[in-house]
């Protein structure tokens, strides 16, 4: 396998974020229901009638508290993942609204759908770098390593949970919401194999030393979803 080099992480993990925010801005112009965490974010917005980019910087930090119990770590992705969505999410939206104005029902169904993929695939890219998961992706990865769950199914739960509270305090609920809720697991986990050779979360310490005795291409995580293991992502070069 060849060695992927730092600059090579910083890259993915950039592009990883920024195509994650596209995929907000193309679900909320859609109209057709944000995704689950943003029917929260709309659901506070609407509530306090703050700017949509303070909500998500907010919400990032209480989900960072969700952590602790977890024993998630705190790396240089999850706060690249803090600042680059907190300050980019409103351009982006602008960015959308601005390229299409006023979108018909073909266009709509397409930003939604478009806005669904793209999202798993920007999950799987900055996740791949393994640099540290988003605050909302850390409580994915930390539950898929304490749990020993899939990724499709933890990540469908937690969706299902927040776009839930979201409608309570009157977020946009629409089929894309289900879609997004539905298909972005599937998507993470397929697409991981492309962006995180060694999966999405680390090996167990007990299974350490026979992942250290296998062959140097033998897949230590699953190509298809991440394995149970320690709660934090591992830095560079660790």
């Amino acid at each position: 396998m060849a060695r992927v080099t730092p600059a090579r992480r910083v890259t993915q993990l950039l592009l990883g974020l920024l195509a994650y925010a596209l995929s907000m801005a193309m679900l909320l112009h859609a109209g057709q229901g944000g995704m689950p965490w943003d029917v929260l974010h709309q659901g506070v917005v609407r509530r306090t009638g703050l700017p949509f980019g303070v909500v998500v910087g907010a919400l990032s930090v209480l989900a960072l508290l969700a952590w602790i119990p977890l024993r998630q770590r705190l790396g240089v992705g999850t706060v690249a993942n803090v600042v680059v969505i907190t300050l980019t999410i409103d351009p982006a939206i602008a960015l959308v609204e601005r390229a299409v104005p006023d979108p018909g029902v073909a266009a709509s169904v397409a930003l939604a759908l478009g806005g669904v993929v793209l999202n798993g695939v920007a999950t799987a890219a900055y996740l791949g770098v393994r640099l540290g998961p988003g605050p909302r992706d850390g409580l994915m990865t930390g539950l898929v390593a304490r749990t020993g769950w899939s990724v499709r199914l933890v990540r469908t739960l937690i969706e299902v949970v927040v776009v839930a509270v979201g409608w309570a305090l009157g977020g946009t609920l629409g089929w894309a919401t289900v879609a997004y809720a539905l298909g972005v697991g599937p998507v993470v986990q397929l697409t991981a194999r492309w962006f995180a050779p060694r999966g999405l979360v680390a090996a167990p310490r007990a299974r350490a030393s026979a992942a250290d005795a296998a062959p140097p291409d033998a897949p230590v995580a699953a190509a298809a979803g991440p394995r149970p293991g320690e709660g934090g992502m591992p830095a560079p070069g660790r």
